[in-house]
Order: C-alpha cells, then structure tokens, then sequence
C-alpha cells in the first residue's frame, strides 16, 4: 500500500495561451504536512483546485487518496476537504447554523450530526459565540469556523489555500496549533502560504514553485542547506565605502542598491572581532552590522528572485 496521500505527476495546466503549470511532479506523505510557496502568479491556487477537482489538468496524472482525479473526482471529494482564502461561512447565519448545515448536507445521521456540532464547537473554541452570527465573528473566529465546517465529513485529506492570511498573529499561532492537532490525528495537510514562517514552524515538505515550474523540494532544514552559510552582514553609507571594504574579504558578497556586504563567518564573537578590526584597520566604519543566519526568507529569494511580499497570489 502507498504512503501517498497525494500522487502528482507532469501536471499541465493552460489558460488560454498562458502555461500556469508546467509538468511538475508532486508526492505527499499521508499524515504530513506539505507546504507550496511561490510568488504572485506562480500557480499555487491552480495547482490546490486540480488537485481538489475544482479544475481540469490539461496533463499528467494526479491521484488523491488513492483515486484519479479525473476518472474518480466523486470519490476525490468524498475524502477530502477545502478551505480556501476567504472564510466561506454565511454571516446572516450563527456558528452553530453554518455548522448544521453542513451536517445537513452530509451523510451524517441526526443524532452523529448534533453530537458532531457540538463537539467542533467545543474543539475550535466557539461555544460562547455558537448562537451569534458569524457577522459578528473576528478573522481568526471566521477561519476557524470555516475549518470545523470543512471537518464536517471528517476528511483525511484537507487542502489549506493562505488560511492564516489577515489573522493577527495571536489567531495564527492558534490555528497552527490546531493545524497540528489534524496531522497528530492523522490527517495530511497540503498547505499554501504566504508566510515563509509559517512554513518553516509546520511543514515537513516544502515545495518552491515558479512560473510554473518546481525550483526547489526538501524539508526546511534541506532547502536551507542550499544557501551559504552564516554571514555577517554589513551596511555602508556610501558606494565609495563599499567599493573600499569589498575586496578586504575574501568570498564576500555585495548589493550595491542597499549599499550591504556580506561577509562569510561562523557567527562566533572572534570571527565578528576580526571583521570589525579588519574594517578599522583601514579606517572604514559600517553604519550597522548584524549576524545573519539563512532562513526560509533567502531561499525563496535566491530560488524565484522575489521578496517575500510577493509570495502571495
């Protein structure tokens, strides 16, 4: 039997003239959680509606717990659940309304339905405000309503499009706990974001996608390994000043626009003694300096070019 909660293979997909995926191959362990980065454009939102039969691929082959998306799709959605950028909860509704029609619209009996309701309330925190409308609901209340109305049919598999984006970093740190709570439980977790922290803090594959393309798969500690290692990172005043403290270190690096130099170093307090006295040496000063050690924030950078404002759709 495969470990394959997700199954990808040369998945194509065109609007019009525009290739928005282009052949990527994809394989996500069950019960883990799998996170896909990219920049605006890159296909991240395509890729979570073929996967989730909301779209057609136009090639390659994709399976979901075990079924082929385009020959089984029914099947597909019996196992899986979606919860897209924007809340989808009615607000002329209260909590408990939204949960109850969502039981209502499910296979589940009367009496597995009430006790379901109750225990989502319970689960996601929403008791107090079960009989309000949801209205009336914060972000983080909202996206958390909409999670427990995608556990409704209690799915192994549940795509997480951005389900933090807007949410103040309390409420996201309270949904990466329950994020955590599904995947101990079994459940597996293809996650988007926009957040490379968050990613960092829960995936256990990451995936980079750019135009189109897979640039990068590893863990986090894998694609971090990708990138020199700690430097000490030092900011000038002046291009002159840079052009003079550059070729004083071997290896380093420099970006003229923001006027830094990075130099190669363990991070240690004689490494950094040593720069600052190589600078003082010849009669250089940097305005400021940090020690830098690379983070989820340089990979994406050094693999798509883009900053990490730009990692949203």
């Amino acid at each position: 039997m495969t470990n394959s909660a997700i199954a990808v293979s040369g998945l194509r997909k065109a609007f019009g003239d525009k290739t928005v995926l282009d052949g990527i191959d994809l394989d996500v362990r069950r019960g883990s959680i799998f996170s896909l980065l990219g920049p605006n454009g890159a296909g991240k939102t395509t890729t979570v509606n073929v996967l989730s039969t909301l779209s057609k691929a136009d090639g390659g082959t994709v399976h979901v717990a075990g079924h082929d998306v385009a020959t089984e799709a029914k099947a597909v959605r019996a196992a899986i659940g979606v919860t897209g950028q924007f809340a989808a909860v009615d607000e002329l509704l209260t909590g408990q309304e939204n949960l109850q029609l969502m039981v209502d619209l499910s296979p589940v009996s009367a009496k597995d339905g009430k006790r379901m309701v109750t225990e989502l309330l319970e689960r996601f925190d929403l008791v107090e405000s079960a009989q309000k409308p949801a209205s009336t609901y914060s972000g983080g209340m909202r996206r958390k309503l909409d999670l427990a109305m995608t556990l409704v049919g209690d799915p192994r598999i549940i795509f997480l499009d951005e389900p933090t984006t807007g949410l103040d970093p309390r409420s996201r740190r309270t949904m990466w706990t329950i994020i955590r709570e599904l995947v101990a439980g079994g459940v597996t977790i293809f996650l988007t974001t926009q957040y490379l922290e968050e990613a960092d803090q829960l995936a256990d594959q990451i995936a980079v996608l750019d135009q189109g393309r897979l640039v990068a798969q590893g863990t986090p500690d894998e694609l971090k390994r990708q990138l020199p290692g700690t430097h000490v990172q030092l900011r000038f005043t002046s291009v002159s000043e840079l052009d003079a403290a550059a070729p004083l270190f071997s290896d380093s690096t420099r970006d003229d626009e923001s006027l830094l130099l990075r130099v190669p170093s363990d991070g240690g307090t004689k490494s950094l003694r040593a720069v600052l006295d190589r600078l003082d040496e010849y009669s250089l000063s940097a305005e400021e300096f940090s020690v830098h050690t690379p983070d989820l924030d340089d990979v994406f950078l050094a693999l798509t070019g883009h900053t990490t404002k730009d990692v949203a759709k």
